[in-house]
């Protein structure tokens, strides 16, 4: 583990009281904000449909859109919430990791939707969480039994589990917490200068964004559209 993970492991439970809001019920709030769409951002769905049109039909070419645009308002908002000098740390992580919670949650609810997912399902849901903890992350839990499956197994299960939801949560909050503190504070540390901040922690939650989006992109499998009677056949 990088210096900056294990920066992020000691400091995760420090800012647990520093932002107490940082708890499982903050992902799922992120989560159904992302979804059901916050401020000037429309809902997941409807953004993905648009990318979809936009690109005559092609699903793939549509995830590939929506991959690239929330890249971007990663980096924004990666740019903003890490400008600041350490002092500014206690505010401005909460903020990082809200910010990017709610993008990273939007994007895999917008490939997940292309790829004919039910968003509104508890157990897709869930597999949108377990994406943002990345492929390495899901795989190393699923073998230490932390997680019973990856997030397409979870997403096309039998039943929901409700117990499930609150693992789930607890885990995303917790890699969340622990990846941009870790982050933020390691660059306040070794560059001093918050300009510079600013530009690291864009390009950091930009690429981070970009690879949890091929994640899903790769892990939720297209699944067969269900038409209604009378549903003309596109």
């Amino acid at each position: 583990m990088s210096v900056k993970g294990n920066i992020g492991r000691r400091l995760a439970p420090r800012m647990t009281e520093v932002a107490p809001q940082l708890t499982t019920s903050f992902v799922r709030e992120a989560l159904h904000r992302a979804v059901h769409g916050v401020g000037p951002l429309p809902a997941a769905a409807e953004a993905a449909d648009k990318q979809l049109r936009e690109q005559a039909g092609d699903v793939d070419k549509a995830i590939h859109e929506v991959i690239e645009n929330h890249v971007r308002y990663a980096g924004a908002q990666g740019f903003v919430t890490n400008v600041g000098g350490l002092v500014t740390a206690a505010v401005t992580i909460p903020a990082n990791i809200t910010g990017l919670a709610l993008v990273e949650c939007r994007m895999i609810a917008g490939i997940a939707h292309l790829r004919g997912y039910d968003v509104a399902d508890p157990r897709v849901r869930n597999a949108i969480l377990v994406c943002l903890l990345g492929d390495d992350e899901v795989e190393t839990l699923v073998k230490r039994r932390k997680l019973p499956a990856p997030p397409m197994a979870l997403a096309t299960a039998p039943t929901h589990d409700p117990d499930l939801d609150r693992i789930v949560s607890s885990l995303v909050a917790s890699d969340l917490i622990t990846k941009v503190a870790g982050k933020q504070f390691a660059i306040t540390v070794a560059r001093r200068v918050p300009v510079v901040g600013g530009l690291v922690g864009m390009g950091a939650d930009g690429y981070a964004t970009w690879r949890i989006g091929r994640y899903a992109e790769r892990e939720l499998l297209a699944r067969p559209v269900r038409r209604v009677a009378g549903d003309p056949v596109r």
